[in-house]
């Protein structure tokens, strides 16, 4: 089995599937929630096997699955894992089943519900671990059409404007992404053997004259930027947050919106250094753009599940900020900061969709008061906003920290700038915990139930988790900062001062010295 576990882990879910299609409308809804829960927690189990098998030391691709699909054209199931790919995949498995959770109240259509959340999980694993380019082309385009059906499926009152919105948005980046890896595939063929192998093809890349991978460059980055979402691509992704169903929202948030950071990391730098550091100022403006400009449009909300999206608009892009600072610190806490992102804003969205079940109201204007009706709740929206805001304690505070360390060295504009957000995210974060929690409860909330056993289920290991990395944060950075000081040397070794653990322990005391 643990030969080819990435596979396993990845169409795991496929037999989830294969029950809910078979079984048909004999499932009744309850069956049909248990089987797509306890086919994501048996994915999640599996997953950790990876995490127990991976070299932590080692900063190239493990466990490596190869066999050709089609020789004709070079066509090939390659999937592999690195120290950045390898906490994307746990993230997603992690978020999964307790996506599946939150979704128990669902009552509409509940098999194609569940049926387009199993899609969903294989399609966002694959990306993380496919490396031919034809095969991730494959997985990024799969995922678009699951999350189109959640959010106009099961959406607010916009959903299929929002639906049809994500998804042309989406569409239009890949095509310039299919164009730029056809290219190179026509490449890879002139040098002698035509392939899909992000590793075969990196060679080629660096072969191409200057102007060709900058052009190359763009059209993989628009793909990317506009699904992280990057100024001034992100218009998207308030409208479809605001109108998707709260397990849609986790997801988008949690794993969605990684696919495009990771794509950064993994193709743009990889194929196209010197293109990557040309680029590299304008990239850093664009996310400190959104940076400051995500952080405002979040203090102008009125709508909580709108304010927590834009919140997403700012919190990505630290990551890119990061990435593109190329330090080690820079790189390794942007995606130390795409693992807590996804946690915390994950929590989030889970508390204001138990608050909305509750109230049917989204509305901080008509909210209030609940911390003395719900203080568990409460309680756990203000866990949720203390670790957005990057509270030291937290898993957000060390991402956060790398990122402005590792930038400041680079630039003190970019440094400064990006610090000011984190005062602004303080702003509208405890702005809406006080609206919510505090003030006079409105007369129709008085009786509202507190966390109910369920609910305490799917918040309890988000919150623990981050608790978790928040003291101990080198769980992770451990094993994510081989391959993101391999990247750094890769694209730029002139900002690669230190190759030593970012966290590593206190040196010992002499023998015979005071401590």
């Amino acid at each position: 089995m643990t030969a080819h576990i990435l596979t396993l882990t990845t169409f795991l879910p496929l037999a989830g599937v294969i029950v809910l299609v078979s079984g048909g409308r004999r499932l009744s809804d309850q069956s049909t929630k248990a089987v797509a829960l306890l086919t994501t927690v048996a994915t999640f189990v599996i997953s950790l096997v990876i995490l127990g098998r991976f070299d932590s030391a080692a900063a190239g691709f493990q466990m490596i699955e190869r066999y050709s699909w089609v020789k004709s054209i070079g066509l090939s199931y390659l999937l592999g894992v690195d120290g950045v790919s390898l906490w994307m995949v746990l993230l997603t498995t992690f978020l999964m089943p307790l996506a599946v959770l939150a979704s128990w109240h669902i009552e509409k259509d509940v098999r194609r519900y569940m049926l387009a959340m199993l899609i969903l999980e294989i399609s966002v694993v694959g990306s993380f671990l496919a490396l031919d380019l034809l095969l991730f082309f494959v997985f990024f385009e799969a995922l678009l059409v699951p999350m189109y059906l959640l959010i106009g499926g099961w959406g607010g009152e916009r959903r299929v404007y929002a639906a049809v919105k994500f998804f042309l948005y989406t569409m239009a980046g890949s095509a310039f992404l299919l164009l730029a890896i056809l290219f190179l595939y026509s490449k890879s063929g002139a040098a002698g053997q035509a392939t899909f192998d992000l590793r075969s093809l990196m060679s080629v890349a660096g072969g191409l004259p200057a102007g060709t991978a900058r052009w190359l460059f763009l059209g993989f980055f628009i793909a990317f930027a506009v699904k992280v979402p990057l100024f001034p691509l992100h218009t998207w992704l308030a409208d479809a947050h605001t109108e998707a169903p709260t397990a849609g929202s986790v997801l988008l948030a949690g794993v969605l919106l990684k696919v495009g950071a990771y794509g950064l990391i993994r193709f743009n730098l990889a194929l196209f250094p010197e293109a990557a550091r040309y680029f590299a100022s304008f990239v850093s403006v664009l996310a400190v753009i959104g940076i400051i400009y995500g952080a405002v449009c979040a203090i102008m909300q009125t709508d909580i599940k709108r304010l927590v999206a834009y919140s997403s608009v700012s919190h990505l892009g630290f990551v890119v900020l990061g990435i593109f600072a190329f330090t080690h610190q820079g790189m390794t806490g942007g995606v130390l900061q795409m693992v807590n992102h996804g946690l915390a804003t994950g929590a989030l969205f889970l508390v204001v969709g138990m608050v909305y079940d509750r109230t049917h109201t989204r509305q901080l204007g008509e909210l209030g008061g609940l911390a003395g009706v719900t203080p568990w709740l409460a309680g756990a929206f203000l866990f949720a906003v203390l670790a957005s805001v990057g509270l030291p304690g937290l898993s957000s505070f060390v991402g956060e920290f790398l990122v402005i360390v590792g930038t400041f060295s680079v630039s003190h504009w970019f440094g400064s700038l990006a610090a000011v957000a984190v005062v602004l995210a303080a702003i509208y974060l405890l702005w809406s915990y006080q609206r919510l929690a505090y003030g006079p409860v409105h007369e129709e909330h008085r009786g509202l139930r507190d966390l109910s056993v369920r609910e305490v289920a799917i918040l309890a290991p988000i919150l623990g988790l981050i608790l978790l990395f928040g003291v101990a944060p080198r769980l992770l950075t451990d094993t994510i900062q081989p391959t993101t000081n391999a990247v750094v040397a890769h694209v730029d070794p002139a900002h690669m001062r230190d190759a030593a653990p970012i966290l590593a322990p206190a040196a010992a005391p002499a023998s015979g010295t005071t401590p």
